[in-house]
């Protein structure tokens, strides 16, 4: 700053004001200064500036999700950067990767760096270790899953209506065996789509073989392991609901490869990219993960703006879009 200020011959006063978008700044002096800035590739130390600011403000956010590389929490982290970008606050995203035992220690990890807030999807088994940065006034918002042992916003999408709404769709097309392939049962969201797909068949009066559900399937491999092990069993499912989208790419996989995707119905649980252009097209329940973002960003802002109101749940509501898999009948 020092350097910008002898460079365009004004006071260091006036180029912090000009830097920090302070008025009372004659415009030609301003023109000065930021052509001086421009000259010396100068860009302003946003951390040194958070410690001299009252609210000591860093504009920055934080987000952490199971993996960043997922479609899913990519459109969940682009919203969230729709709605932080409007206030020229940058969003720092991390993977937990599943480590429960990780979870705390990464969230650590951003408070010290004085992020100020957290968007977190949770991973482990318990958040009540967020109770003492609550206390501290740290905002943190959940998404995609609630929160345990601690009360606090969140944003999530109706999973079991989502799923039962699913299931209910291959029960219309005739199906009465349906498998179901559900996620790391630890998980929210997993226990809720599970509780979905059970509901919607014992409304439609559907026993359930326990060789038709496969639990704990958390990857594109496993899944189709479990589904290549599933068509072997006697009386094997004439329909697969798959309970995540790579689970679903797994699914898949299996049929394409034991040329069986004509036959068997499948509807998955979260939209991938070229689901749409397969043979036949996927059909699944698509989750409105980009509004989640923005949703859950608008919460924690509310709350770093000073919002002292109850936690508040929001639901966000989910579509099925028929492409063809799902719309198999039995054979």
């Amino acid at each position: 700053m020092r350097d910008v200020a002898a460079l365009a011959e004004v006071s260091l006063k006036t180029v912090s004001r000009v830097v920090n978008g302070e008025p009372g700044v004659r415009p030609e002096l301003a023109s000065r200064v930021t052509r001086a800035a421009e000259e010396l590739h100068y860009r302003p130390n946003l951390t040194a500036s958070s410690l001299r600011r009252a609210d000591g403000r860093t504009a920055t956010i934080g987000l952490l999700v199971d993996d960043v590389a997922n479609p899913f929490f990519a459109d969940i982290h682009r919203g969230v950067e729709d709605v932080a970008r409007e206030r020229g606050v940058a969003v720092m995203a991390a993977s937990l990767d599943r480590r429960h035992d990780l979870e705390a220690e990464i969230v650590g990890r951003f408070a010290s760096r004085r992020v100020d807030g957290l968007l977190l999807v949770p991973t482990a088994t318990d958040q009540s270790y967020l109770a003492t940065e609550r206390r501290s006034g740290w905002p943190v918002v959940c998404v995609d899953r609630l929160p345990v042992g601690v009360e606090i916003d969140a944003v999530l999408s109706d999973n079991r209506e989502a799923s039962e709404r699913a299931v209910r769709h291959l029960i219309s097309f005739g199906h009465r065996r349906i498998g179901m392939l559900c996620d790391e049962t630890t998980l929210m969201t997993a226990r809720e789509r599970l509780a979905g797909y059970r509901e919607a068949m014992n409304q439609a009066g559907l026993d359930v073989d326990p060789s038709w559900i496969r639990v704990d399937v958390d990857s594109l491999d496993r899944s189709d392991a479990a589904v290549r092990d599933m068509m072997r069993t006697p009386d094997a499912p004439t329909a697969i609901f798959a309970a995540q989208n790579y689970v679903t790419m797994g699914a898949c996989r299996a049929l394409h490869h034991a040329g069986r995707e004509h036959e068997i119905a499948l509807v998955g649980f979260d939209d991938f990219p070229m689901a749409d252009v397969l043979d036949p097209g996927v059909s699944v329940v698509v989750q409105d993960a980009r509004r989640m973002g923005n949703i859950a960003a608008e919460a924690l802002f509310d709350r770093m703006d000073g919002m002292t109101s109850e936690p508040m749940t929001h639901i966000v509501g989910s579509t099925l879009t028929p492409r063809g898999s799902g719309e198999i009948p039995p054979a």
